[in-house]
């Protein structure tokens, strides 16, 4: 972490208890005495901190003197990760239907509004100057959610309807879920389904109706879900996995090589400047969709079943642009 981040985590676990060891400190920090003395000293003699050293209780504390305001330092400041995780859950208490959590939200809204805000500006000037962008979003049913998100919690089985668009048809199915995940702005249900006896990730938006069942659900470790759904690319599963090797052009590479497209992908660059990008994955769908967004500045070089099926997608393309 920065400077400034140490700044802050000091104030935090200095205001957490009644004094705090040198040894937690230099945990906590991860720098060495001699960084941590001149962050002290900082903000002692520049933003006026009063951090004092007890020897009693064998640590350091603010020292609260009768009638003295409490040190704060000015506004407030994240980080990346910290600003995108506050702004992600400022977004999504915003488009929350009433149900499970209704009377709590509010509460938690208008504090994260506060936090956004604490730098000194309006929380309307937050709001319209930093903004989290979906895209292809689809609505799931605000019904089925609270049911769906109860049972998830409470550990007991379902019975879905679900609709599969593949086959364009209504089925039921009773599941035990395991956990809600969201990812790329749409939110999935990974369960045990009983009808095939095997791990399923079910599209909330998909699911027409959801009626709780009385049966416990059946308990699956987290290592097993992630066995079969975090081993290959995206949201399908399948622990049986290929490695696809797709090669950038030195032109897309730039952005490319900064992306992280899965938790075990591995890379190296060519001499022309090409980048070589290598990721698991157990089904072609969704890693075909974003083959193909690259267009001419990607080529698949392995396996050869994944690049006859991008080369099958492009000429099934072309034909809708070939005059008849």
């Amino acid at each position: 972490m920065n400077r400034t981040e140490r700044y802050y985590l000091i104030e935090r676990l200095l205001g957490a208890r009644r004094s705090t060891p040198r040894s937690v400190l230099l945990d906590e920090l991860g720098v060495s005495w001699a960084t941590l003395k001149r962050d002290l000293d900082y903000l002692r003699s520049r933003l006026n901190a009063p951090i004092v050293f007890d020897r009693a209780l064998g640590g350091y504390r603010f020292d609260r003197q009768t009638g003295a305001p409490a040190f704060e330092l000015p506004g407030l400041w994240f980080n990346a990760s910290e600003a995108h995780a506050l702004l992600t859950l400022h977004g999504l208490l915003a488009e929350i239907q009433p149900g499970l959590l209704s009377a709590h939200i509010e509460p938690l809204k208008l504090r994260l509004g506060a936090i956004l805000a604490s730098a000194g500006h309006a929380q309307d000037d937050v709001k319209n100057r930093i903004r989290m962008l979906t895209m292809a979003a689809r609505q799931a049913s605000p019904a089925s959610f609270e049911v769906i998100a109860h049972a998830v919690l409470a550990r007991r089985q379902l019975l879905i309807s679900h609709y599969n668009r593949t086959s364009d048809a209504l089925v039921e199915r009773t599941v035990s879920p395991q956990r809600l995940v969201y990812y790329r702005d749409n939110w999935y249900l990974d369960a045990w389904c009983h009808s095939r006896n095997a791990i399923r990730s079910f599209a909330l938006d998909a699911i027409r109706a959801a009626q709780p069942v009385a049966a416990p659900a059946l308990e699956l470790e987290d290592s097993v879900l992630d066995a079969e759904l975090g081993s290959g690319y995206g949201i399908f599963s399948g622990a049986a996995v290929q490695w696809a090797q797709l090669k950038f052009s030195a032109g897309r590479a730039r952005w490319v090589a900064q992306e992280r497209w899965h938790k075990d992908q591995r890379s190296h660059w060519l001499e022309s400047g090409e980048y070589v990008l290598e990721l698991p994955y157990s089904d072609t769908r969704e890693l075909l969709m974003d083959i193909l967004r690259h267009g001419g500045e990607v080529e698949v070089l392995a396996p050869r079943t994944l690049r006859q099926a991008v080369q099958v997608e492009l000429e099934r393309a072309l034909t809708r642009y070939i005059p008849s």
